[in-house]
């Protein structure tokens, strides 16, 4: 096989909310090597179930890819990342043909790691800035996610279809899927395979299988690099919201249903009903708060290939960023780095927060130029996530605009169920 590639091909496939992409490096001869990065989703398109539409993505990388995948990437733990991933019936069973392509590699953030997950269950005594405890307190955000997700399904009487809606979706997307979870930790434990879980500047483990392709890592960060991820700069409530505290402390979060009419006085059941309101909001922003500080766990990779750079950073935010731009020693070698990138997967489906506009999409020289510019892809789904009057809408209007006037976009929004194939692709010239 020659040393590098001569082209990449990108294909963006149609997973309504969520994330799925295949990186293919094309090599002379036609000799190709493949990466799955990320599979799954939280809301189709109208019209598809994700027990026909996912094995039917599944079926089409296996073409593609002819049987054989050099690598599956996740990068964090999300439903709308992971779920195609599963092998059970909610799936159609994606994840069992994903399996049978025998992925050399599977990479996954250093929170992800099955043995530092065992740890966290135990270590309760450990210090709230121990990286055990951060990862137990992760584990907690899925048991309070699956909790708001009840809520969600039989909701008080007093709360709003709004409110009940956005639990429902955040909910679903936070709790664990452990038909996933344990299928891309059985394909890393594979005979012949290796499975990696990354943090900044680690090893991938790509580049051996990847010739002429170098792959950084740019994000998560570890706690001993930045404690930033702890946080969500946007929302900070109570210092992590009290989530270091585990089952205990999400007891006292819950919602109580409402009560029958005759055990509640007439002129309390006002009352009742506007405390049952309050807490509804709070359990929403509360699971919002842990849907982004689980963003913040995301991978954030840079491939360079023949002078060509291409950047895939999850869903990772501000405080995920924050690390590799601006904090680490070695921020300005990586902000000049990502000044030239050619290829950018628009962070977490367009949010406000994913993309930051002085770190990282001011820094792109390549926006608005007429011959070379950037291409970017964005795989999302409007009306699912956040709201306009609140300026957090998913994909952000504002972005948007800037994508479609600076940049060469390519967005799953624009793409048919009743295409062909359900995918675009994107070639980039080595």
């Amino acid at each position: 096989m020659a040393a590098t590639p001569k082209s990449v091909e990108i294909r963006a496939y149609q997973v309504g909310f969520g994330d799925c992409f295949l990186v293919s490096f094309v090599y002379p001869k036609d000799e190709r090597r493949h990466v799955l990065v990320d599979f799954g989703t939280t809301e189709l398109p109208r019209g598809a179930t994700p027990s026909q539409h996912l094995p039917r993505i599944a079926n089409h990388i296996k073409q593609v890819c002819g049987g054989s995948l050099a690598a599956v990437v996740a990068t964090h733990r999300h439903a709308d990342h992971i779920s195609g991933f599963a092998t059970d019936g909610r799936s159609g069973g994606a994840g069992t043909i994903i399996a049978a392509l025998k992925p050399k590699l599977v990479l996954q953030p250093w929170t992800e790691d099955p043995k530092a997950a065992r740890d966290a269950r135990t270590a309760t005594a450990d210090s709230n800035r121990s990286p055990r405890s951060f990862l137990g307190s992760l584990n907690a955000m899925h048991r309070l996610a699956e909790h708001a997700w009840n809520v969600a399904l039989h909701p008080p009487a007093a709360m709003s279809a709004a409110v009940a809606k956005q639990l429902r979706f955040l909910g679903m997307d936070n709790i664990r899927n452990k038909s996933a979870v344990g299928n891309l930790i059985a394909m890393g434990e594979r005979p012949g395979a290796r499975a990696v879980w990354a943090h900044h500047g680690s090893n991938s483990g790509l580049e051996k299988l990847l010739p002429g392709v170098t792959v950084r890592v740019l994000g998560p960060p570890t706690l001993a690099q930045s404690e930033k991820i702890r946080k969500m700069r946007s929302s900070d409530p109570d210092e992590f919201w009290q989530l270091l505290g585990g089952d205990r402390a999400m007891r006292g979060m819950r919602v109580a249903p409402p009560q029958a009419d005759g055990r509640v006085p007439a002129e309390a059941r006002w009352f009742r009903d506007r405390i049952a309101s309050l807490s509804a909001e709070q359990l929403l922003e509360i699971v919002r708060v842990l849907d982004d500080q689980m963003n913040n766990t995301s991978l954030i990779l840079l491939f360079e290939v023949g002078g060509k750079k291409l950047l895939f950073p999850g869903d990772a935010q501000i405080e995920n960023w924050s690390w590799a731009l601006q904090d680490a020693p070695d921020h300005e070698k990586t902000r000049r780095l990502l000044a030239g990138v050619d290829f950018y997967k628009v962070g977490h489906h367009g949010s406000r927060n994913a993309t930051p506009k002085k770190l990282l999409w001011e820094n792109f020289a390549k926006r608005g130029k007429a011959r070379g510019r950037l291409q970017t892809a964005l795989s999302t789904l409007k009306g699912k996530h956040g709201t306009v009057a609140k300026k957090t809408e998913v994909p952000r209007g504002t972005l948007l605009k800037a994508l479609q006037s600076e940049t060469r976009l390519v967005t799953t929004q624009d793409y048919s169920l009743a295409s062909p194939e359900p995918c675009q692709k994107i070639t980039l010239r080595i």
